[in-house]
């Protein structure tokens, strides 16, 4: 799969995701398959890049493989000032974030609202293409609702302006994530468009990514949500879309030293204080893919310090 002159290798790409798409989730899910792992989404008003949350964001040391990030707002100029000094900071690709059905981000006009807008999402592409030299791709949805479907519309508009990669969500932002995820709409956008193609939406097995590939003639999956705490299911994806075995189930030991490199670059990353607290976070997405009783949960989450954490992993790793 290309996106530009860049060459992947792999079909599985990890979802930007608010909260989640660190660079210590980032790091696991490459090492584990993706073939691109896309920040979480930031603000395009570098008024606000000061702040910790944007900071942190915009830290790409020792980012796994190619730097992708991805912007949000609804002013051409104000996104395309925010895609030059990315790339100046060391962006390789600009993605835009036209799908987040996020009350917040829709209620400043930015995210899925666009949907109901196409000529200003026409002169966004427009100044953010013209405005680097690196690939720009987007992130969208089916529509803003059933009766303002624009997936079509949108892919030859984006097609024409250059985008490279356009990753689609086959839901609208009025269903935000309930009910099935369809994908024909990627089909027939395959079949209006030459740009790559990326599926998005409840793909959570092998079995989902490979018959999704042969369904719509997408260039390849994005997995979100499912790959929380599972980076064995990009495994299993990749190596299922590449015609290979299917890889074994983590072993007990395997799951350990996982979960404790997680816990130990999220210290790491974020100092202790934070940390800890956003471990709680990352973590519960492993206990709940491992069906860990509620009440070593609650054990852990009571935990105060670094070393208390992994001093309790390590011990339930014995255990385990």
């Amino acid at each position: 799969m290309r996106i530009g002159d860049f060459k992947l290798d792999g079909q599985v790409l990890l979802a930007p995701m608010a909260g989640v798409s660190d660079r210590p989730c980032r790091q696991i899910s490459v090492r584990y398959g993706a073939a691109l792992a896309t920040t979480e989404m930031l603000i395009s008003d570098t008024r606000h890049w000061h702040s910790t949350k944007s900071q942190t964001r915009l830290n790409f040391a020792d980012n796994p493989g190619l730097v992708s990030v991805q912007i949000a707002g609804n002013d051409p100029a104000q996104m395309a000032h925010a895609a030059r000094e990315l790339v100046g900071r060391g962006a390789d690709l600009v993605d835009i974030n036209f799908g987040c059905p996020a009350k917040k981000v829709c209620g400043a006009a930015a995210g899925s609202a666009l949907l109901r807008d196409l000529p200003r999402i026409q002169a966004i592409l427009d100044a953010v293409i013209s405005a680097v030299a690196v690939p720009v791709t987007v992130k969208t949805r089916t529509g803003w609702d059933d009766d303002t479907r624009t997936a079509i519309d949108f892919a030859r508009l984006a097609d024409a302006a250059g985008v490279q990669a356009m990753t689609l969500h086959g839901r609208t932002r009025q269903q935000h994530f309930n009910g099935s995820a369809e994908h024909d709409t990627l089909k027939r956008v395959r079949d209006a468009t030459d740009m790559t193609l990326i599926a998005n939406g409840d793909i959570s097995s092998p079995n989902d990514a490979c018959q999704i590939i042969k369904a719509t003639g997408a260039d390849g999956v994005m997995i979100g949500r499912a790959a929380q705490g599972n980076p064995w299911l990009v495994q299993a994806c990749d190596a299922a879309l590449r015609g290979q075995p299917a890889p074994s189930t983590p072993d007990a030991r395997e799951q350990h030293a996982v979960i404790r490199e997680h816990l130990d670059a999220l210290h790491t990353f974020y100092g202790e204080f934070q940390g800890v607290r956003f471990a709680r976070k990352h973590l519960r997405w492993y206990w709940q893919t491992l069906s860990l009783p509620a009440a070593e949960v609650q054990h852990f989450n009571a935990l105060q310090s670094a070393q208390q954490q992994l001093d309790w992993l390590d011990s339930w790793g014995r255990a385990a």
